[in-house]
């Protein structure tokens, strides 16, 4: 997984006088040190946009809870159940005196779709995401985005009438590579933190994913068992740069 993580950058500017001016005029021009940043203990800032978004990878283990302190919601490992690391989207931070976030609030790769929870920024490593993607299930339509501008549309294959892809706003937690890329799934299966709505028995819940297929005569047709399937040629495209903590919103 190649998310970027934050590291401040330290600027160092080093003020030296010239031969023959006084001390004290390069005193008169040097500017005042800027004042430390504060910020009202508990006030909320919210992370990303059209162009950039926000990932937090798990570091070893993380708590997720339903307040910032509260009770506990979920905890996570370091790697999912399919071995990839866990990936949360960041969408805000409670924020302390001195600006720093005292707790991120996260979306869940888990059920109910879009629920959202509260981690500690010890737990986990921030990083950034360029990319998003917008699934227009009417036009059976999918576009990649990157720096807000769209550089990839493609059609696709939604699910059935009895097995409808879900709606509304997820991001990719998983990228799996599967055993055969001329199967079920193609060359990559881009998964995101959306479940089924009624396939709710199924192994690890009803996972939808973005993916490939070995039926192209299938793309442009409600026929899915929710996941979104696009050409194979496409798949490969989109697989190599939609990392995970990618946006994605899906429309009805």
């Amino acid at each position: 997984m190649r998310i970027r993580s934050l590291r401040p950058i330290a600027l160092c500017i080093l003020v030296a006088g010239c031969g023959g001016t006084p001390a004290s005029q390069v005193a008169e021009r040097q500017s005042a040190p800027p004042r430390p940043r504060t910020c009202r203990p508990g006030s909320y800032k919210t992370y990303g946009s059209a162009r950039l978004a926000y990932a937090a990878v798990v570091r070893s283990q993380a708590v997720a809870r339903r307040t910032p302190g509260g009770r506990v919601l979920a905890l996570f490992g370091r790697l999912n159940v399919n071995g990839v690391p866990t990936v949360f989207s960041v969408r805000g931070a409670r924020l302390g005196r001195s600006c720093k976030p005292l707790w991120y609030r996260v979306q869940l790769p888990i059920r109910p779709n879009g629920v959202t929870g509260w981690v500690r920024p010890a737990e986990v490593r921030l990083g950034t995401v360029r990319t998003r993607i917008v699934v227009d299930l009417s036009a059976r339509r999918l576009e990649l985005f990157r720096n807000g501008r769209p550089v990839l549309r493609t059609t696709t294959a939604i699910g059935a009438d009895a097995t409808p892809t879900p709606t509304g706003s997820f991001y990719v937690n998983q990228r799996l590579v599967p055993a055969d890329p001329g199967g079920p799934f193609g060359p990559g299966a881009i998964g995101i933190s959306a479940f089924s709505n009624v396939l709710t028995g199924w192994t690890q819940g009803g996972p939808v994913a973005i993916h490939g297929t070995d039926d192209p005569s299938s793309i442009g047709h409600a026929v899915s068992n929710g996941c979104i399937r696009i050409p194979n040629a496409v798949d490969r495209r989109i697989f190599g740069q939609a990392l995970a903590g990618t946006p994605v919103v899906i429309h009805p």
